[in-house]
């Protein structure tokens, strides 16, 4: 025992014992361990390196200049620790199982299992036998309309199989079969959680519905409920975070996250676990359109003071670490509005004049409708050990994991197919079960649009067509969504939110908001118009140098377009807007929805029957 390889755990205690004080500890802690021949010896080594990661992690995310060289290090040390827990013979760690509920979106699946394909192959939790990862299962949970992309997830559920993830495709047909054997009563109660869309139009069901389908395959292969955790992804997420680079972006795989939710689940009490997002923002651009646009007029501002001929300065932005700073209505969610504009990253490498960054940004402003916005897009910031622990209010659809008991709070009321269903859930699981939701810091990626045209992107509730982008399904959904979610918040300002609502209480909380929201809307509304007629004016300008330049004439185009587009989005005639202030549509909405809340009690119970203790 006393001749264990482990060079990377030499080699790290040689380069910091200089420079970080806990590691000359650490050093004389290996040094007598290494003198031992006892049956302890090695597992005490494993727990050594428990102390190492979260020193090592510090110095990588405070190293710019030396991050690449640190994080091969870093990684090498979990690989290396996992040889010594496979040589042990015994490793008692959960197994994870993943769902990826995805519709008619080939290219970001793959990117979804190549991020877990390699955060295996770096950190390598729970070791490999028999050709398989063994502690890593995968579920593609299959929501899409298109055969074609259909097809194309059942070939990238075999192409990742054939490297060693145990992935598994499952079709919508055995979604089907899986409903029918709930007994017809039970069934009929669990139709908002799991659908009552028949067999020949069993697609796009929704996120909340797909995922909850979900969970009754989790049954279906669960051998060992104490030992397993269940995590719930978007396939346009990935196991990764970002990072500022000079004047680009990387993206990089420096989070163990197996690892460390392992570590989080067994040694405290949490149910539920979930994560934020980083990247593009994991909200409806119904709700960024203000302040993107605010930062659409500043950047023209900007260019129009410069020469197109000189070298781009838009290399110079801060990377936007802010809570929420996309989001119009920030302070609803208790986040402070950003006053100012944020400036364009531009995207282009090498060098290049104004002319082409505004010939790029061009390129990628209809993104917004897509969800990109290019301007207040997140990053990652180390602000806090991976194992330390905060209250959670809100889940994150894509990024949330749970216990066999946690597969009971799932996110009701998909078939209103409303928006902030991850938030409204949270208010109710945290009534439900207080410090055993928690949130950690440890995002995942989240990334809108994989090319600038948009042809292999799929979001519910936004139509293209050839010179429009549609919002209107999604700005509808995206107000009653905010209606129910500050309903239920209302309604636990007055009492506990755990028991079954009361009608009156209901309509009484409902009514309060609804009016509150209106206002909002409306202000923010007007806002918006007046923005984008500030915009226009600006890019008509006739003494700006782009005015009569030939070569920037395809650049207005496609930023007219973007105007053309929130004007239909956002304009006077905007049919989501003329949903939201029809009084008979918002009542047919506020029917639903009081139901929904009214009914939520005796569904979970049905739901729950699920799940024998």
């Amino acid at each position: 025992m006393s001749n264990l390889n482990i060079p990377v755990l030499h080699s790290f205690l040689q380069q910091y014992q200089p420079g970080i004080p806990q590691v000359s500890e650490l050093s004389t802690l290996l040094n007598s361990l290494s003198e031992q021949a006892n049956d302890t010896q090695q597992q005490s080594i494993v727990d050594l390196y428990h102390r190492v990661y979260p020193l090592l992690e510090n110095e990588l995310w405070n190293a710019d200049d030396e991050f690449d060289s640190t994080l091969e290090m870093y990684q090498a040390l979990f690989r290396e620790q996992e040889f010594l827990i496979a040589e042990m013979g015994v490793d008692s760690r959960k197994n994870f199982m993943l769902s990826i509920p995805t519709a008619d979106r080939p290219e970001h699946l793959r990117s979804c299992l190549e991020s877990i394909y390699q955060l295996c192959l770096l950190y390598k939790y729970g070791g490999k036998s028999d050709g398989y990862f063994n502690k890593v299962k995968v579920i593609i949970a299959e929501d899409s309309k298109e055969q074609v992309n259909i097809d194309k997830h059942i070939a990238l559920a075999k192409e990742y199989s054939e490297k060693g993830l145990q992935v598994i495709h499952f079709g919508q047909q055995e979604q089907y079969d899986l409903l029918q054997e709930i007994a017809v009563e039970q069934r009929q109660l669990l139709s908002s959680i799991l659908t009552s869309q028949p067999r020949e139009k069993f697609y796009l069901k929704g996120q909340a519905a797909n995922r909850n389908l979900s969970y009754l395959k989790f049954l279906q292969l669960t051998e060992n409920k104490q030992d397993t955790l269940y995590y719930l992804v978007d396939s346009d997420q990935s196991f990764m975070v970002n990072r500022q680079v000079k004047s680009a972006e990387q993206s990089v795989a420096a989070i163990n996250y197996f690892y460390y939710i392992n570590r989080i689940f067994s040694a405290t009490d949490t149910t539920m676990l979930t994560g934020k997002l980083v990247g593009d923002p994991p909200v409806s651009p119904s709700v960024m359109a203000a302040n993107f646009l605010q930062d659409v007029t500043a950047f023209l501002q900007q260019l129009s003071e410069l020469k197109p001929s000189d070298t781009c300065a838009f290399h110079r932005a801060d990377a936007v670490t802010d809570d929420a700073v996309y989001h119009d209505m920030a302070k609803l969610f208790g986040f402070e509005n950003k006053a100012d504009s944020f400036e364009y990253p531009c995207l282009l490498n090498g060098e290049h004049d104004n002319l082409s960054c505004l010939e790029g940004f061009s390129e990628r402003v209809n993104a917004f409708f897509f969800g990109q916005h290019l301007t207040r897009k997140t990053q990652f910031s180390y602000n806090a050990k991976f194992t330390d622990l905060s209250p959670a209010r809100t889940i994150y659809p894509g990024n949330y994991i749970v216990n066999y008991d946690g597969l009971k709070y799932i996110i009701p009321f998909g078939d209103l197919r409303l928006r902030m269903s991850g938030p409204t859930a949270g208010r109710l699981i945290q009534a439900e079960i207080k410090q055993r939701f928690a949130s950690v810091n440890m995002p995942m990626l989240h990334t809108r649009t994989l090319q600038d045209d948009f042809t292999n992107d799929f979001r519910p509730g936004v139509e293209k067509q050839a010179e429009t982008i549609n919002l209107t399904d999604e700005f509808e959904r995206q107000f009653f969504g905010d209606l129910m979610l500050f309903t239920v918040v209302e309604l636990s300002k007055q009492g506990d939110i755990g028991t079954e609502f009361d009608s009156h209480s209901v309509n009484q909380a409902i009514n309060k908001i609804e009016l509150e929201l209106l206002e909002m809307y409306q202000s923010k509304h007007a806002l918006i118009k007046r923005r984008n007629n500030d915009l226009k004016t600006l890019l008509e300008d006739n003494s700006a140098w782009w005015f009569s330049m030939t070569e920037a004439k395809s650049a207005l185009q496609k930023i007219q377009k973007f105007i053309s587009n929130i004007e239909l989005n956002f304009g006077e005639q905007s049919v989501g807007y003329c949903q939201i202030i029809s009084k008979s549509h918002r009542e047919q909405r506020k029917i639903q929805i009081i139901n929904a809340l009214l009914n939520y009690r005796k569904e979970r119970n049905a739901w729950d029957l699920l799940f024998p203790e």
